[in-house]
């Protein structure tokens, strides 16, 4: 195959390409970093290789002869077309898979309405979610960034707070029937209660934990819709089918859309919140470094737009 070529180099055909096209030794060499004398005997070197004249040496220059045209088109082509695979793979290779642990809740509502502005700052790395009801504790060992809910002390690795767990009773504004705003926090003992099952709740607040620190003494009523997924309770609260506690930094789009409202004014902090954990095994530091950055200042802008909103906040 390819008999033609011989044992002709690419270095031969680089010099005749860029003289041809350039129409001068002396501006290929220039091109190509090497002196006018070098892209001389190269082209000499071709033509005895071949066995043709590829350049009439004229008064003012060079000019290709009919195979020197022939040549100069087959050639150019196949440069062209090498250094589009060249570059082809280099992009391929700087194409990279970001994983990135969490639960579906901090996914479905807070990162994947923002990550299109990660994307259009960062086009050449993607972002692989691995999603799950469950803590986390033992993360996958590809695992690049993860974002969990504690205390800030994680053993997967060293972590940054992002925000604080800060909720309220959300629902959809056709569950109150036209009810003024904001009802007092006792008549929450009047609708409908949504309940994340125990055991898949990650420690966060319960209407159990939500009526103490609201004060109020009556006991939640137990519901009857109980779900192990907060996206889907938070859908049923669109439908409504009751009231949901809303986390302030997950339901912000929705009830700035207007599918959800807050039926009472107060709002309910704790101790815990979201962290940024970084595994102890450091890998492409300079992308996660990227990412990490990125979650600090959309987390920055979401509290600059909350700024100045009558939220008064009871903490544990």
């Amino acid at each position: 195959m390819y008999d033609a070529l011989g044992n002709l180099s690419l270095e031969l055909f680089r010099a005749f390409e860029a003289a041809a096209r350039q129409q001068s030794f002396t501006a290929a060499a220039i091109e190509l970093g090497t002196t006018q004398p070098a892209i001389s005997q190269q082209i000499k070197r071709l033509e005895e290789q071949l066995g043709t004249r590829l350049f009439d040496r004229i008064y003012r220059g060079i000019e290709l002869t009919e195979a020197g045209t022939i040549l100069f088109e087959q050639v150019q082509a196949g440069l062209q077309s090498i250094d589009a695979g060249l570059s082809a793979i280099t992009a391929q290779h700087q194409h990279e898979v970001l994983q990135v642990a969490t639960d579906f809740a901090f996914a479905a509502y807070w990162l994947m309405p923002r990550l299109h502005r990660f994307h259009a700052a960062n086009p050449q790395v993607d972002v692989s979610l691995v999603t799950s009801e469950r803590n986390h504790n033992m993360l996958r060992t590809d695992i690049d960034v993860a974002v969990l809910f504690g205390d800030g002390r994680f053993k997967q690795g060293e972590s940054r707070w992002l925000f604080s767990e800060e909720v309220f009773p959300v629902c959809s504004p056709l569950l109150l029937k036209e009810r003024p705003l904001p009802l007092s926090a006792q008549a929450l003992a009047e609708f409908p209660l949504l309940h994340l099952r125990a055991g898949n709740s990650n420690s966060w607040f319960d209407w159990s934990g939500v009526f103490r620190e609201l004060g109020i003494t009556s006991p939640p009523a137990p519901g009857q819709l109980r779900f192990d997924n907060y996206t889907l309770l938070i859908q049923a609260a669109i439908g409504g089918q009751g009231v949901a506690i809303g986390w302030r930094h997950l339901v912000d789009n929705l009830l700035a859309q207007g599918l959800l409202c807050r039926p009472i004014a107060e709002t309910v902090l704790s101790r815990l919140g979201y962290y940024v954990v970084l595994p102890q095994r450091k890998r492409r530091g300079v992308l996660i470094r990227q990412f990490v950055d990125w979650l600090m200042e959309e987390q920055a802008n979401s509290a600059e737009s909350l700024t100045g909103l009558p939220l008064p906040s009871i903490a544990v």
